[in-house]
């Protein structure tokens, strides 16, 4: 599951800084590459927002997995 954190997490990277553009700039990027509201276009759209949609609903998830991981190994596991 941690590989789907970080994809999810790259996704929305990508999403952000192409609404970022979008704000700042009036520039889609996603749109110039694949051509607005292309099928493609819309397919990269909605890969992004279901990958906000998984990180809303598995926060918390997400958060303990991590948590777990990263927590220092105990003498037992050490060895």
């Amino acid at each position: 599951m941690r590989k789907l954190d970080v994809v999810a997490a790259v996704l929305l990277v990508i999403g952000g800084l192409n609404w970022g553009m979008v704000g700042a700039a009036k520039f889609d990027l996603v749109a110039t590459i694949f051509g607005e509201m292309s099928p493609l276009s819309r397919t990269v759209y909605m890969v992004v927002g279901l990958a906000a949609l998984y990180q809303a609903l598995q926060w918390k998830a997400i958060q303990n997995r991590w948590a777990l991981s990263n927590a220092a190994p105990t003498r037992a596991t050490a060895r």
